[in-house]
């Protein structure tokens, strides 16, 4: 079965992931820093199996992960692809993952939370999502008595999260406006509303293929709907932002954004060896000029696919052993080789 952001169906030139996420604690646990060793691993079987058919509340197969004796690297690589954050990556001593095959559903147990449950897809569906992230909490609520407070609402181990213990995010792609000079600008008025706009892959302060993921700041006297409507609305604001500079730049620099562009392809049909910035940077022109028709591919492709598999840890493990010591080798044989040619 492909995973979700492997789908070349219903793609869209802005848009490009949507993803909710709660976080939830049981009621008569502490916190999962404040565990013992011997509690981390009681609690975690106890979930694990009170929560064997949680694949029917989704209608998906979801299967049980041991996160906690997985290696690094596997570990780094559900991290690449938001499977798990870094807490999930780094947590030593007990900890599962139930995952389903498409990886649309994760629910990381006894991590930073106790279940922290996350629902992923391509596109703005973050509507979607909700509806099915409240069936499976409902599921698990069922089973398992929550910690939750009247006036603040679900408790969790940072005060970030408490109250809904929901995260809204959309991920966007914003090639013209990310190289804008008012970009930090818009960033900061938009921030003023209670969201907050981060580069999704790169180093620091540095943005690696122009994604960036748009999220609720606030958890706690605000409603789920609320947070929902609110992240959809300022990811419609940028993306019209995006698309009004799309247009300015294809009327008055077509032939220098179409050069740009065949440019990028050229490089990643024809590299002998790519660093993650420089295919980053290329994939992210070849994707805008596909989407704006500049380019035509012999067969579909996902572009974001090709972003997510060439970080490190996924492409050691797509790609041959002897590439395994040379990921600039690896990676510029990996986007060469699922990279459509041109009609």
């Amino acid at each position: 079965m492909l995973k979700w952001y492997q789908e070349t169906e219903n793609q869209h030139d802005i848009f490009v992931a949507s993803r909710i996420r709660l976080v939830r604690n049981l009621e008569h646990y502490p916190f999962p820093v404040k565990l013992s060793g011997e509690d981390s691993a009681e609690l975690l079987s106890k979930l694990e199996e009170g929560l064997k058919g949680i694949g029917s509340a989704c209608g998906k197969n979801i299967d049980t992960k041991p996160l906690s004796s997985m290696d690094a690297e596997e570990k780094n690589a559900l991290r690449e692809r938001r499977v798990i954050n870094g807490a999930g990556a780094e947590k030593k001593g007990a900890a599962g993952l139930l995952l389903s095959e498409d990886e649309m559903v994760s629910i990381t147990l006894a991590g930073e939370d106790h279940v922290r449950l996350q629902c992923m897809a391509g596109q703005a569906e973050l509507s979607k999502l909700w509806e099915e992230a409240n069936r499976l909490d409902d599921y698990i609520n069922e089973r398992f008595d929550y910690a939750f407070h009247e006036k603040y609402g679900y408790l969790t181990a940072y005060p970030t999260n408490v109250g809904t213990g929901l995260k809204a995010a959309i991920t966007l792609h914003l090639p013209m406006l990310s190289s804008g000079k008012r970009f930090g600008k818009l960033i900061n008025e938009i921030s003023r509303f209670g969201v907050a706009v981060r580069g999704v892959y790169g180093d620091g302060n540095e943005n690696y293929g122009a994604l960036y993921e748009i999220s609720n700041q606030k958890t706690l006297g605000v409603t789920e709907e609320e947070i929902i409507s609110l992240v959809k609305q300022m990811a419609d604001r940028l993306a019209s932002s995006e698309r009004k500079m799309k247009a300015v730049t294809l009327k008055s620099h077509k032939l220098d954004m179409e050069d740009e562009i065949f440019k990028s392809y050229g490089v990643l049909r024809y590299a002998k060896k790519l660093s993650l910035k420089e295919a980053m940077t290329y994939l992210s022109q070849v994707r805008l000029g596909e989407t704006e028709g500049l380019l035509q591919f012999k067969k579909p492709v996902n572009i974001y696919r090709l972003m997510v598999e060439m970080q490190p840890a996924n492409l050691k493990l797509l790609s041959p052993e002897e590439e395994k010591n040379d990921l600039k080798q690896a990676r510029a044989d990996y986007v060469r080789n699922m990279l459509p040619e041109l009609v």
